[in-house]
Parts: structure tokens; C-alpha cells; sequence
């Protein structure tokens, strides 16, 4: 099973989570969302690495979560985690889904979104 689609599962054994896709243009992308406020805590996505700042235009799947910027200034630059991609780089980061990260990091970079976004 792809990283992307375990992600997704996970997603949604959280409390009040809506996973939809509201871009027509888009309709890979994946928005991770709370029910009750709206807020959300994840994006996933397929873009070209060039747009990573990679020479390829391969495409690659990543997922954008929100956290806070005393952590993202300590691990943006550590492998698989980017300053984040179309989104506020304070607030949020982007996790390469390529395998270069553990599947339980990415997990618990995604609890942290959750949480800080209820």
C-alpha cells in the first residue's frame, strides 16, 4: 500500500476527521480536516521535485502539516522534510513521502498538526 493511501487510513481512525478534495484542478490532492472547525492539518499532494527545489521533474507525493515554527527551524533541514510547499514556511512543513521518512515520524508530525489545529 502506498504511504500516501496508509496516511489517509490513518487520517481518518482520528476524532472528527473529514478527508476530501476541494480542488478541481487538483483532484489528487487530499485536504485533512477537522469536522467541527474546518481547520486544516494536512495536504497531500504530487508535485515536480524541481518545485522542491530538486533538478528533476519527476513527480513525488508529500504531505504538508502544520507545527510550530520553534520545531520546523530545528527539523526543516533534516532529510525528507522541506520548508513547506505552497504553504506559510512558519507554520508549516513538508514531509517527502518517498520513504525517506519512517512512517511512525510522519505519523506523529501529523498528530502534531491535528492537535495544534482543533
Amino acid at each position: 500500500m502506498r504511504l500516501k493511501n496508509r496516511l489517509i487510513e490513518y487520517a481518518q481512525t482520528l476524532n472528527e476527521v473529514q478527508v476530501d478534495q476541494p480542488f478541481k484542478k487538483f483532484p489528487d490532492y487530499k485536504v485533512l480536516r477537522h469536522k467541527r472547525n474546518g481547520k486544516w492539518f494536512g495536504l497531500i499532494m504530487s508535485v515536480e521535485k524541481n518545485k522542491l527545489g530538486f533538478g528533476s521533474n519527476d513527480m513525488v507525493e508529500i504531505i504538508d502539516v502544520k507545527s510550530d515554527p520553534e520545531l520546523i527551524s530545528i527539523i526543516k533541514n533534516s532529510s525528507g522534510l522541506l520548508p513547506a510547499y505552497h504553504m506559510n514556511k512558519n507554520h508549516w512543513i513538508t514531509i517527502m513521502l518517498d520513504g525517506s521518512i519512517s512512517f511512525e515520524q510522519i505519523i506523529n508530525l501529523l498528530n502534531h498538526s491535528y492537535n495544534l489545529t482543533i
